[in-house]
């Protein structure tokens, strides 16, 4: 048990280095070299694991999507907002998230390994489609065409805040994006209801990762 224990921590530690590197490089100019520098393991231990930069960008890409602090909400749009507030408090915090995206706007990466965007764009699909349901969305509302637009105005608002002099609080930009995007989505009793507050991610995190009492 140890030792698996052992090899699961040493892959996270290649995985986070390459997601580090790949996040300051970009995919193209990302050496093995550099990845195993800034890891402080050996090339045996990387070839253990991962057979070649293409393996550990892959890698990177299949940890992106996570949805860590999301918890069920009385409304689903709820859970659709949270997805998105939480993915923007956690990508500067997270390599793993920033080089994955990263790596999905790179177009010799994207080329090569494709992107994690269907699987958001999925994920949120699901929940509009059962917000629906529930009844929280305006009859005109094309819960796959509404996933997808969001996923791309996400994307950008992120690449645009980034490539800023004085990059904007990403999180903040996206409670924004909600104030502009939920008033054509959501019923006006639902829409009232819902929390698109940037401090929202930050707690729910907190609370997701505080112990359970015995």
């Amino acid at each position: 048990m140890a030792r698996q224990q052992r090899a699961i921590r040493t892959r996270r530690i290649f995985l986070e280095a390459a997601a580090e590197v790949f996040d300051e490089h970009g995919y193209d100019a990302a050496t093995i070299a550099s990845i195993l520098e800034r890891a402080g393991l050996t090339r045996g231990a990387l070839y253990f694991h991962f057979t070649s930069k293409e393996e550990l960008a892959r890698g990177v890409l299949e940890e992106a999507v996570t949805a860590e602090g999301l918890t069920p909400q009385a409304f689903k749009l709820q859970e659709w907002v949270d997805i998105a507030l939480l993915l923007a408090y956690r990508l500067p915090r997270e390599p793993m998230l920033s080089a994955a995206i990263r790596l999905s706007v790179d177009p010799r990466a994207r080329g090569l390994f494709g992107t994690r965007w269907p699987d958001w764009i999925q994920m949120g699909a699901e929940i509009l489609t059962e917000a629906k349901a529930r009844g929280e969305l305006l009859p005109h509302v094309d819960p796959e065409a509404t996933s997808r637009l969001l996923v791309g105005a996400w994307t950008g608002v992120q690449l645009v805040a980034e490539s800023m002099a004085e990059p904007p609080d990403l999180i903040s930009e996206i409670s924004a994006l909600f104030e502009l995007i939920l008033p054509n989505n959501a019923v006006p009793g639902v829409l009232a209801r819902l929390d698109t507050s940037p401090h929202r991610a930050e707690h729910l995190l907190k609370e997701s990762r505080e112990p359970v009492a015995s």
